[in-house]
């Protein structure tokens, strides 16, 4: 299992770089923030069906969750959002190298904290290596 998923998280990240190329030229035509609702309103219009169909849970007891639990939304927003509108301007890989230069760093802080209900995992130099690299990558594309 741990395999597949790691297959499924290189093909979230190939994904992730044509849905930036492809909503960044949309962002052209119709607007970047507009872009950014057409994504989330087929999302969910897409995701509403599979629900209705293949569902399982009980999307009512959202409002039982912890409310700092329902900020993923925003984030999702904010994460989609930033991506059209830097793809046009720095290029898909640069804005790609950034994002997982972001996400390197905040999971590091969120794991070294035990943040949001995750295991507690320490700081290392390899980590800090891992994310030295990156910038360097990042420097380099550019």
């Amino acid at each position: 299992m741990r395999f597949i998923s790691y297959l499924l998280a290189l093909f979230a990240g190939a994904a992730l770089s044509f849905e930036g190329a492809i909503y960044a030229e949309l962002g052209k035509t119709i607007g970047q923030i507009e872009t950014s609702f057409y994504n989330f309103f087929m999302g969910s219009i897409i995701l509403g069906l599979l629900w209705l169909f293949f569902g399982k849970g009980e999307l009512s007891y959202t409002l039982k969750a912890p409310k700092w639990s329902l900020l993923g939304g925003v984030m999702g927003v904010v994460y989609l959002t930033s991506i059209v509108v830097s793809v046009p301007f720095v290029g898909v890989g640069i804005t790609m190298v950034a994002v997982i230069i972001g996400q390197l760093v905040m999971s590091m802080v969120i794991e070294h904290f035990g943040w949001l209900g995750s295991k507690k995992t320490r700081v290392n130099k390899e980590k800090i290596f891992a994310v030295i690299s990156m910038i360097i990558a990042l420097i380099l594309i550019n």
